[in-house]
């Protein structure tokens, strides 16, 4: 599992692309028809694993109409569908401002969830370690294609789409008091479930709790170092805890939303007279009637996000139920990083009512955001940082000074620098589990193929993207995790 030698890297970006402004922040000046400048935040390695490719698609994004401050990167960016993974940029629709269905993502609200469980590591012993870990496999539904345990109508469907996590709760999968601590309070306003296709709805009928594949995960982990010893505290987190994760989105419904949405936006962006760089930009005017209906489907996968989450964490609690009694699961958090909400943000002085894209990034609000769940008022919201199987994940804390350095945005991952085709012909799924093991972390999936495409060295090195949003004041680091049991499709 060697992940090569430093003469086997390959360095992709052009520097001639970017002009370094401090020790990690690079721009990309106006130039043609950019209306903005690009930002890429980055250390020195990681803006040169970065390939062209990048630089281009922050680029082009600084071209749609509307867009204002910054077309930004962040340092786990790499390329995507129309906009790069990582990308983060703003729109004003009083000034034609567009959405579009790629600077969101095909799995809408993709996000992770992060647990307390009131344990610590001594209360795992190898027997029980191993008990819950063949528990939480057998209890929740992972992989391509996997059935929920919720088998839902169309009626009840469009219900959940409206409710989110709320109607989750509202129907036995959860506590009223876990809705405080997820981003808008579990729910997303504006969901109109008559913009969503039937066929997307019918991707969905049967996969509600479940997992997914691919990076998607259910993870136990062990918090090891802490670096904010105030802010750990206000987030209820101490050395030795032992917390769960589970990073998923909105399966099948969000992935159609975003095939039919990217259809018709290709053939609204000719009508609006709106010129693409590539047809993957696709894109509609906020205002017009393919944005609003863009709009109002996209929040209803953002609620089925939540609601999927919701029950994913339900289904958790009956196995900590069973197998340990004595853990105490609530929620720290829940945050989403593939969407485009409204927001109000200041440019040049102004405060202005703005949709901000994130795709692959993690909305960050500093202290005192009226946001922000009470408990969290003064330390900021949580930044949930998911590593890669078998490497560590972070909580970080949003930054005051977040705000005009990237919209309140931070990284929302390692991000990948090579292929899924590439990493399954260098590495093995058995040998990665049977390399895991012997580091004490228990690998439970359905596909060995899935495993090698999740290679931990098919990602770039989390902790250098962790602390490059530190340094770049993007987000405070809190506290550092290491897996334990990872649960993957």
């Amino acid at each position: 599992l060697d992940s090569g030698s430093i003469s086997e890297k390959i360095y992709f970006m052009d520097r001639k692309l970017v002009i370094r402004r401090d020790e990690y922040k690079w721009v990309i000046e106006r130039t043609g028809k950019m209306r903005v400048d690009g930002v890429i935040y980055a250390s020195e390695d990681l803006i040169a694993e970065m390939d062209d490719m990048v630089a281009s698609q922050v680029s082009h994004v600084a071209s749609l109409p509307g867009i204002v401050g910054y077309s930004y990167a962040m340092p786990d960016a790499h390329w995507g569908y129309g906009f790069c993974i990582g990308c983060v940029a703003a729109f004003d629709p009083g000034l034609g401002g567009v959405i579009s269905a790629g600077g969101v993502g095909f799995d809408i609200a993709c996000g992770v969830r992060t647990l307390h469980t009131g344990l610590v590591e001594k209360d795992l012993k190898p027997r029980r370690k191993e008990q819950i870990a063949e528990a939480l496999f057998a209890h929740i539904p992972a992989g391509v294609g996997s059935r929920g345990k919720i088998s839902l109508s169309v009626s009840k469907l469009d219900e959940l789409l409206i409710g989110g996590a709320g109607w989750a709760v509202e129907h036995g999968f959860g506590k009223p008091e876990d809705l405080q601590f997820i981003e808008s309070g579990g729910k997303m306003p504006g969901a109109e479930p008559s913009s969503v296709s039937e066929q997307a709805k019918k991707r969905q009928l049967n996969e509600m709790g479940t997992l997914g594949s691919g990076n998607h995960y259910l993870e136990v982990q062990k918090v090891v170092e802490i670096y904010d010893t105030e802010i750990a505290k206000a987030f209820g987190i101490e050395e030795g805890d032992i917390k769960i994760s589970i990073h998923c989105g909105s399966r099948g419904l969000g992935h159609q939303i975003g095939t039919d949405y990217l259809k018709k936006m290709a053939l609204s962006a000719k009508e609006h007279g709106i010129e693409l760089a590539e047809r993957e930009l696709a894109c509609a005017p906020l205002n017009s009637p393919v944005g609003l209906s863009y709009l109002g489907a996209m929040r209803c996968g953002i609620n089925c996000a939540l609601a999927n989450r919701q029950i994913l964490m339900h289904l958790v609690r009956e196995v900590f139920e069973r197998e340990c009694p004595k853990a105490d699961i609530r929620l720290l958090y829940d945050v989403s990083h593939n969407t485009c909400q409204e927001e109000q943000h200041e440019i040049e002085g102004q405060k202005r009512r703005l949709f901000v894209h994130r795709k692959g990034a993690t909305r960050a609000f500093g202290p005192g955001h009226p946001a922000l769940p009470k408990e969290y008022s003064r330390a900021g919201q949580p930044v949930l940082i998911g590593g890669t199987m078998g490497t560590a994940s972070y909580i970080l804390a949003g930054t005051e000074q977040g705000e005009k350095r990237s919209l309140s945005s931070s990284c929302h991952g390692a991000g990948r620098q090579m292929s899924r085709t590439a990493a399954t012909k260098r590495w093995h799924g058995k040998d990665i589990m049977r390399h895991l093991a012997g580091q004490g972390i228990l690998i439970r999936s359905r596909s060995l193929r899935g495993l090698a495409e999740e290679a931990p060295q098919a990602y770039k090195d989390v902790s250098e993207v962790v602390e490059v949003s530190e340094q770049a004041h993007l987000a405070r680091k809190v506290a550092k995790l290491v897996p334990l049991i990872c649960v993957k499709g």
